[in-house]
């Protein structure tokens, strides 16, 4: 279970939900439209994390391929992370990012269409904002593969997707939480919180993926081997 928790922690850090809270808490009653989101959100989350996790636990062939695949799939993508991380140590991706942000600057800025839906500043608008943005990633999909691995019952499969979306959902519950009890407090905590992962943003893509990519390496060998 303590993969299930971990990629529950990595899938929790998604961009976009972070930019659509800070949105949400800068509109007249954030309370309401972060209890909308998070409702549209959950839904589709357990939703297809239910699926997916009966879908891979009851599919002998999914099991089957995975475990031919495995040690391939865990050299290549130890690999990438490797490389990922070679990159970002050296700073060589800095080049790319300048030539993007200039590319960025040279046109003009268009507002995304979910941040307008937003800006509406109603409840069953981010509800369905929430809806439709919550679709699965790769630490979500990688968590419910673990899930099905544990070969829980019914009910606590049920329960550990519950609980894997709550964790996943946390940057939203949080604020909510946070604006329910200290409402003038909340907004500048969030500001602080993104200050800080922008200016840490290098290490954590570093370290993870450097201590990813080496764990995936040395399971597939030892995959190899036995």
């Amino acid at each position: 279970m303590d993969k299930v928790l971990f990629f529950s922690i990595t899938a929790a850090f998604n961009p976009t939900l972070l930019a659509a809270t800070t949105v949400m808490l800068l509109l007249p009653s954030p309370r309401r439209l972060l209890l909308g989101y998070l409702g549209g959100a959950f839904l589709t989350s357990v939703t297809l994390g239910l699926l997916i996790v009966f879908s891979l636990d009851g599919s002998s062939s999914v099991s089957t391929t995975k475990d031919t695949l495995s040690p391939g799939a865990d050299f290549t993508l130890g690999g990438i992370l490797l490389l990922l991380a070679a990159v970002l140590a050296t700073r060589r991706d800095e080049g790319f990012r300048e030539r993007r942000r200039q590319k960025k600057e040279a046109k003009p800025k268009k507002e995304p269409r979910w941040r307008k839906f937003l800006s509406k500043g109603r409840a069953r608008d981010t509800f369905v904002v929430g809806a439709l943005l919550t679709l699965p990633g790769g630490s979500y999909i990688a968590g419910l593969d673990q899930v099905a691995k544990q070969d829980l019952s019914t009910v606590e499969t049920v329960l550990t997707v519950i609980g894997f979306n709550l964790i996943m959902l946390a940057l939203l519950e949080l604020p909510l939480i946070g604006f329910t009890f200290a409402p003038d407090w909340t907004p500048r905590a969030v500001d602080r919180f993104r200050a800080w992962v922008s200016r840490h943003a290098r290490g954590f893509a570093l370290y993870g993926s450097a201590g990813i990519g080496v764990a995936l390496v040395i399971r597939g060998f030892v995959q190899v081997l036995t």
